[in-house]
């Protein structure tokens, strides 16, 4: 089997529970998820198989969008509505709408964003969240992601009881960004503590919520021995020019050699049989290398 399964990520499970899962409905091995989404973060979650295992680095780095709701009122030691809460205020029902969708547009660019405590950023060998959890504080790198749209969704939501105000948004933004921190940097801009209280991922990798399936629907294709939820490799990759070989050149590609390609591109798919079996980058003699080989896909 090989190809990207379009998982439909449930509220409360890991990234790594979801592979575990497959693995079972689909008695496959070489399972591998592009890139973590939080337990209470659901949505797409593209998830490689067989030889496509060999793209989860490729995925992975691909841009996301998030649906997603900020609270202001109450910042949480999570940043979002799991955690202890840290600072509450009571938030009046006159914030200005026209200077929160001024914030927002101020965030799309190049941003700095330090990771919070409770992630799966590594610091000396150890999590983040494993330090969170223990009571320690480290210091975090600071690292460097890019916005490409911020805006707010919906009308502001007060809640008399709590005392807090909310709205919906949407963003897209680059591989590494924190939701959860954008949420508490809005509120910081406001000077009102804030946090993420809902998030759902709408697309990564190219696919869309409306094309995955969750858990249950996959079991049932796997039950009817049918494999339609499966994306191919070649659809996932189609986005990149494909130049198909010649016996000759498909002989050299599966020894892994450099080829001349009629293409000035940096990168492109190589097929064989119309099967994409490589992905060759340009080096500067002016000959492709191979970048990432799949062989196997059949």
């Amino acid at each position: 089997m090989n190809g990207i399964i379009p998982l439909k990520k449930e509220l409360g499970m890991t990234s790594a529970d979801c592979v575990y899962k497959l693995r079972k409905i689909l008695h496959e091995r070489k399972i591998g998820h592009t890139g973590t989404l939080d337990p209470q973060v659901d949505g797409v979650l593209p998830i490689c198989v067989g030889q496509a295992t060999k793209l989860v680095n490729l995925l992975t780095n691909s841009g996301k969008k998030y649906t997603g709701e900020i609270t202001l009122g109450f910042s949480t030691t999570t940043e979002d509505k799991e955690g202890d809460i840290v600072e509450k205020v009571e938030v009046e029902d006159d914030i200005d709408e026209n200077k929160i969708d001024e914030i927002l547009q101020n965030f799309v660019g190049e941003i700095k964003q330090t990771p919070p405590m409770f992630s799966a950023v590594k610091v000396n060998g150890k999590k983040l969240y494993e330090y969170a959890r223990a009571g320690q504080i480290v210091e975090r790198p600071e690292r460097t992601v890019t916005i490409f749209e911020f805006k707010r969704t919906s009308e502001l939501k007060v809640n008399t009881n709590n005392k807090t105000v909310s709205f919906s948004f949407d963003v897209e933004c680059s591989k590494g960004t924190y939701v959860r921190t954008l949420a508490v940097q809005v509120g910081e801009l406001l000077g009102i503590p804030s946090h993420m209280s809902q998030l759902t991922r709408v697309k990564s990798a190219g696919i869309t919520l409306p094309e995955t399936y969750t858990l249950a629907e996959i079991e049932e294709f796997q039950k009817n021995k049918n494999m339609d939820f499966l994306v191919s490799i070649d659809e996932v990759l189609s986005n990149l020019p494909r130049i198909e070989l010649s016996d000759e050149q498909w002989s050299s590609v599966q020894n892994g050699a450099f080829i001349k390609l009629k293409s000035k591109e940096k990168k492109v798919t190589v097929s064989y049989n119309n099967r994409i079996k490589a992905i060759y980058i340009l080096n500067e003699f002016g000959k492709y290398q191979p970048d990432i080989m799949l062989l196997n896909n059949d």
